[in-house]
């Protein structure tokens, strides 16, 4: 291995051993919990511009399964404290070095990530680069700045995904970077999933006359996609909707109510949450840079909050026949908690279908 370097914008240096592509890169910093995962992770495209670190201390030990891919890597570059290049699973495909090869991620590993992550924590998210020579002028780390995420990661053509058994309801999946998990727990519920780009329009949506529309995880600043702000403005309240991550902080702006960057995220397996109305905690999959004000919507009410920092975790829209959550229901590898809200939404659909005397 080659020596490498992580530069952070404000100039603190980590020498590290480089693996994956041997490239250069600039990208926002950001640190996950995970134990495990890191399949997962790599291939989720809410991480587009990202350099992802890893705060457990070793990557890579049971390889690379393809199978458990959520989407494409959008991942700018990763960071470990320690590679394991010999996994042992049997299901295990090849190692992760070659598959950040195959995919022109550089990595780097050797360094102090407890270190960094307390950097992070007190600082807040800062930008880096991952390179050979140190740089004299940081300029360009500095001004980096991750724009059009949604457009960028989206599926340029819609796809249909059959219902696992009995079809039984009709849903349309908004793409702003959806994790594939999201389609195949709407397929064991009996959904036919039609995937549509984030770029679809309103009018497109509801001619598919869905029982139900899913607004899917993604990247990126969530005021910076208007166009997709002002569909959803237009279809809400007039099927039911269940909205996850970016889909919930989307939903909240078509509603007139406000988002803000938090100073380092939530991003891990591990994340508390509690009901608001209720007395349970539940442990939850998050990987979000951004939270919703909910004291700015007034016509939704909040459901769940983060039990660390009390930010908003879900908001219900009881007039829309709608409701939305910032964790992760879907999430694999992670806790599955909080699936139950997959029967919510077909329970809202069925009940939708039931008014409407069976026609739709």
């Amino acid at each position: 291995m080659e020596k490498a370097y992580l530069v952070l914008q404000d100039g603190q240096v980590f020498e590290g051993l480089s693996f994956g592509a041997s490239i250069e890169t600039v990208g926002e910093l950001v640190f996950t919990t995970g134990m495990c995962g890191y399949i997962e992770t790599l291939t989720d495209p809410s991480y587009y511009g990202q350099i992802v670190m890893q705060t457990y201390p070793l990557m890579g030990n049971y390889g690379i399964i393809e199978e458990d891919f959520e989407g494409a890597c959008c991942v700018k570059g990763y960071v470990v404290r320690e590679l394991c290049d010999t996994p042992s699973n049997f299901r295990c495909e090849y190692d992760l070095n070659t598959y950040l090869i195959q995919q022109n991620i550089p990595g780097i590993c050797g360094v102090d990530t407890r270190a960094l992550t307390r950097i992070i924590r007190e600082h807040g998210v800062m930008n880096a680069t991952i390179c050979k020579e140190i740089p004299a002028d940081l300029t360009v780390v500095k001004q980096y700045a991750i724009v059009g995420a949604v457009d960028a990661v989206t599926c340029t053509q819609s796809s249909i995904h059959g219902a696992v058994g009995e079809s039984k309801y009709r849903v349309a999946l908004l793409d702003y970077g959806a994790k594939a998990n999201i389609i195949r727990e709407l397929q064991l519920r009996g959904c036919d999933v039609t995937v549509l780009s984030g770029k679809a329009s309103a009018e497109e949506v509801l001619a598919l006359n869905p029982d139900g529309i899913m607004l899917s995880n993604g990247p990126g600043d969530p005021a910076e996609n208007v166009y997709q702000i002002a569909q959803i403005a237009k279809f809400m309240g007039k099927v039911p909707m269940f909205g996850i991550c970016l889909g919930h902080q989307l939903t909240a702006l078509a509603m007139g109510g406000k988002t803000y960057k938090l100073k380092y995220g939530h991003r891990g397996v591990n994340q508390p949450v509690k009901e608001v109305s209720g007395l349970r905690t539940f442990i939850t999959s998050q990987n979000h840079g951004y939270a919703v004000d909910d004291s700015s919507i007034t016509r939704g009410v909040s459901s769940y909050v983060n039990a660390n920092d009390l930010t908003c975790e879900g908001m219900d829209y009881p007039a829309d026949n709608a409701f939305t959550v910032q964790f992760h229901p879907e999430a694999c590898t992670g806790p599955k908690d909080t699936s139950f809200l997959f029967e919510r939404f077909v329970s809202n659909m069925e009940q939708y279908k039931t008014n409407m005397g069976g026609n739709q």
